[in-house]
């Protein structure tokens, strides 16, 4: 079964002139000729994003878009009706916003965190700016340690409210910050703690998160980060565990914490050498 706002495999039925049919089991799909990929032939399998164009009909492309149905995504608006905005969201054709599914009313330029859902009434792919409703920590579906995708959704007095795989929302505190961030920013991070409803001093399940990955697995990317910049500069850099964290931060883009540790283990590994004016590749 075809999947409308998501990426679907499937296999070239009939080639044309403007472009390629491709089988969905019933009449076919058309993949526009702009949109073929060289050397594409009936047999084939193509993996394809599909929606409805400009006159309703169901249509693949190989175009990546910014967002699949149920994902939460930062797009700017490019242009107002009356009735409602459009936003760019990659795709040739672009994704509107109702007027009912807006907050305050949309202006244009402006970059707005929406949400990608499949009208249930016309079957066409839209997005609101209502999410709250679609965000829950009643029914978790992780837990601590967990790897997730993080969305920034807005600032707090204690941090920043993260959406968590586009259903749950968890806190990442301004020490564990070690970069700038805005609404709409995503990247990988993962759980570090969840307190349940019973135990909250709000009554809600509370979840804190932490930009990167767990344990020493955090630090994998840095170890290879530090060694790079290491060859990158004759094998010898200016910082140790008496460095200026701002300086640390500005140079390597971590904290000083998550660069000690990652020195400390090279230095174990025999990799590096730590000496009073930095570090050098061993």
């Amino acid at each position: 079964m075809i999947q409308v706002g998501e990426y679907n495999t499937l296999k070239v039925k009939k080639e044309l002139n403007f472009g390629l049919i491709l089988d969905d089991g019933k009449e076919g799909i058309l993949l526009p000729k702009r949109f073929v990929p060289r050397g594409a032939r009936i047999g084939d399998d193509l993996n394809v994003f599909l929606y409805h164009d400009g006159e309703d009909r169901l249509i693949a492309t190989t175009q990546r878009p910014y967002g699949t149905v149920g994902e939460i995504v930062k797009l700017r608006v490019v242009s107002i009706t009356p009735q409602g905005a459009f936003l760019d969201w990659g795709l040739m054709k672009d994704l509107f916003v109702p007027k009912s599914k807006q907050l305050s009313g949309m202006r244009l330029g402006g970059d707005y965190l929406v949400k990608i859902y499949l009208d249930e009434q016309t079957g066409r792919l839209a997005a609101t700016e209502k999410i709250e409703p679609f965000l829950s920590n009643e029914n978790l579906t992780l837990k601590e340690k967990d790897v997730v995708k993080l969305t920034v959704y807005r600032r707090t007095d204690i941090g920043y409210l993260c959406i968590i795989n586009n259903q749950h929302t968890g806190v990442l505190h301004f020490n564990e910050i070690f970069r700038d961030i805005t609404a709409g920013d995503r990247f990988e991070g993962f759980i570090k703690n969840i307190v349940p409803a019973g135990e909250s001093a709000s009554g809600e399940t509370q979840i804190d998160v932490v930009a990167g990955k767990p344990g020493y697995d955090r630090t994998e990317d840095a170890a290879a980060k530090v060694l790079r910049l290491l060859r990158e500069n004759k094998g010898h850099l200016p910082y140790h565990d008496k460095s200026d964290p701002e300086a640390i931060y500005s140079f390597f883009g971590m904290s000083k914490k998550t660069f000690k540790m990652t020195t400390g283990r090279l230095y174990k590994e025999r990799k590096i050498k730590i000496t009073d004016n930095g570090i050098e590749l061993a």
